[in-house]
């Protein structure tokens, strides 16, 4: 029993763990849609939380560079099952907006969280401005490469027309590819845009030591987890829209993204706490980028097989806010050098993003 105490004293997190069959009791039990949409969320959080810490795992095993592969490849896990389960149930407005909400969420939410706090703490902290910029670039890429289906769809024709279906997979066709070259250049490179190394530096590592059996059954125990809370999760969506009077979209656009990245938003502010702003700006642009690049086009592929037909086609409301936040991330990280008021100017557009994206109709 004291060991247990100790180990939630140390990961607090972990004690989120009990979520999980209490979520399974409230959908066996039929405590009713917004019980078991609630407590799965919740469980999801420490789920992904492991999952990250097993590939932080494997990446100190494997050495940087293959670390770098995993933490690309695998850095959205929790979230990409989520969109998968989301995507079987044909909840494809939901994607979209999930989608959107994971890169306002890093560049706006995480990304503003860690300047105001590092700020407070340690003053003015300053970034590899040249790196920034390079990020800079590659998100307005993929920006623009989210928004030509959308403009291009008003001439074409419908959402729903095979022009438009086949210009969404021929633009991930060329998200994958402009990924995959990233990951190219992360084996003949120490530094890569759309990879870290490690979330925490080397004098603060709170990496498990565990071999890497041990990280790969954690990493599978952990995703299965996932696979069950997604599906209440995802289950649940049509009675808390119908009960709340919430629309699918701003459970895609705001509650799902932080849902399936807090562990991580986590690492992000505390690190910035650290004055290691460098990796604080690396966790939130990296992972967006992994969002636009790779898990987007992967969806539009994945999404044929299940039947259910995913296109890069945005509303207005994301296409606006998508510019509009990756501009101002740009805006932001262009001198190499953060503080507060730069933070809680970040903060303050994603909390309008929200109080708009909350009062749109159901």
């Amino acid at each position: 029993m004291n060991k247990i105490l100790q180990y939630l004293r140390k990961k607090p997190i972990a004690a989120l763990l009990l979520f999980i069959p209490i979520a399974l009791l409230a959908e066996f039990g039929e405590w009713g849609g917004l019980w078991v949409f609630a407590l799965s969320a919740v469980g999801v959080i420490p789920l992904a939380g492991y999952i990250g810490e097993s590939i932080e795992a494997l990446a100190e095993r494997t050495g940087p560079k293959i670390g770098g592969l995993l933490n690309a490849t695998l850095g959205n896990a929790a979230e990409l099952i989520i969109t998968l389960v989301a995507i079987r149930a044909g909840l494809l407005d939901l994607v979209k907006a999930s989608i959107t909400g994971s890169i306002l969420g890093n560049l706006l939410l995480v990304f503003g969280m860690a300047m105001v706090y590092g700020g407070i703490k340690n003053g003015v902290q300053r970034f590899d401005r040249k790196h920034a910029s390079n990020n800079a670039i590659l998100l307005v890429l993929s920006v623009v490469a989210l928004v030509i289906p959308s403009l291009f769809s008003h001439s074409i024709g419908p959402e729903t027309s095979m022009e438009v279906e086949a210009l969404s997979l021929g633009v991930s066709v060329v998200m994958i590819v402009l990924y995959a070259l990233g990951l190219v250049y992360t084996l003949v490179s120490s530094r890569s845009p759309i990879t870290y190394e490690s979330t925490v530096p080397p004098q603060n590592h709170n990496t498990p030591h565990w071999s890497v059996k041990q990280a790969l059954i954690v990493l599978a125990a952990s995703t299965v987890g996932v696979v069950f809370m997604s599906e209440l999760l995802v289950g649940a969506v049509e009675t808390v829209t119908s009960s709340l009077g919430l629309s699918e979209f701003f459970l895609g656009i705001i509650l799902i993204p932080i849902v399936g990245n807090v562990a991580e938003h986590l690492v992000a502010v505390q690190v910035a706490g650290r004055n290691h702003m460098d990796l604080s700006v690396e966790v939130a642009v990296s992972s967006s980028l992994q969002i636009a690049l790779f898990v987007a086009p992967l969806l539009v592929f994945v999404s044929l097989l299940m039947g259910h037909p995913l296109t890069l086609v945005f509303n207005q409301f994301e296409l606006l806010a998508l510019v509009g936040g990756v501009l101002i991330a740009a805006l932001v990280s262009a001198d190499g050098e953060s503080n507060w008021l730069e933070g809680a100017a970040l903060l303050a557009v994603y909390l309008i993003l929200g109080i708009a994206f909350f009062m749109l109709p159901a």
